[in-house]
């Protein structure tokens, strides 16, 4: 899988980019290994938002969740996809 992470109005860390990387792992047992994983995550006033594109053969899937914490964010995002694929 190819996976883009971008953040806006974020600090970009390490950390971050580890813990997607490692959720967007799930993945794997849904789509091809050519899959096109595109992340975005931002901040909202109090909100903590993520979104993510997934393409795979001529498929594409979308999810945005949003939450005071970026974390459940991401989780919240990882479950809608695996819910579109269900």
């Amino acid at each position: 899988m190819n996976i883009t992470i971008s953040f806006r109005n974020l600090e970009h860390t390490q950390a971050l980019d580890e813990l997607i990387k490692s959720k967007s792992q799930k993945f794997s047992k849904w789509f091809s290994t050519g899959a096109d994983v595109k992340w975005i995550c931002w901040v909202e006033g109090h909100n903590q938002i993520s979104e993510v594109k997934v393409m795979d053969h001529n498929k594409e899937f979308f999810a945005k969740a949003e939450s005071d914490d970026l974390y459940k964010s991401i989780d919240q995002v990882i479950h809608k996809i695996q819910n579109q694929i269900n």
